[in-house]
């Protein structure tokens, strides 16, 4: 599955939110794959808390070849000392555990939680442990492709805004009036936020 980046949400954007003209004549954006898996998605997202990218696709494919195929029942058979000698850490061990329970449990259905809206799939997520507001928002980002996410929670996001509207501060309530202002585009502006923020483009 395949997030599309199309020319008309582009000019969309730009007659809603002005300020972004600039940004889009400059910076070309292609679309990306989604993972399409909640599941897998999440599993990647616990390992890769505070660790570099190199680090966490490291201990992510030693947690895949310890365990064959990464199934919740894998997850929760597996001995603590052999997904510690993968590099995982014992609280995030804890929440890998929570997650698989989870599903076996049937608290959780992460497929039938990927056809809800978005508001409901982050109400289901934050209830487990380990998975706050931007991961869950991540998710719907990255590995459902939902196209109207604006993450306050996320620095980057936060920081895109006011380099691109000249602030000094950004408080919640502001933020907000962005997020309607962007809709239903807020991932499609995400994406050129953090463009922003990561120097992709100096804001005249």
């Amino acid at each position: 599955m395949k997030f599309q980046v199309s020319a008309k949400d582009k000019k969309t954007l730009c007659k809603q939110a002005p300020e972004f003209r600039e940004v889009v004549r400059r910076i070309e954006l292609d679309g990306f794959e989604c993972n399409g898996d909640l599941f897998h998605a999440l599993v990647q997202s616990i390992i890769s808390q505070q660790l570099s990218i190199k680090a966490a696709d490291t201990i992510y494919n030693r947690v895949e070849q310890l365990l064959g195929t990464i199934t919740a029942e894998n997850l929760k058979s597996a001995a603590v000392e052999d997904l510690r000698a993968c590099g995982l850490s014992a609280r995030k061990i804890e929440y890998l555990r929570g997650i698989a329970d989870a599903v076996l449990s049937g608290r959780i259905n992460f497929d039938a939680l990927a056809r809800l809206p978005d508001e409901e799939i982050m109400k289901e997520l934050v209830k487990l442990k380990g998975v706050g507001e931007w991961t869950a928002e991540m998710l719907l980002i990255f590995a459902l492709g939902r196209p109207d996410v604006l993450s306050f929670k996320d620095l980057g996001i936060r920081r895109g805004i006011m380099l691109l509207n000249k602030l000094e501060e950004l408080t919640e309530e502001d933020f907000e009036v962005y997020r309607k202002r962007y809709s239903p585009y807020g991932t499609l502006a995400s994406l050129y936020l953090w463009r922003i923020k990561d120097g992709g483009l100096s804001v005249k």
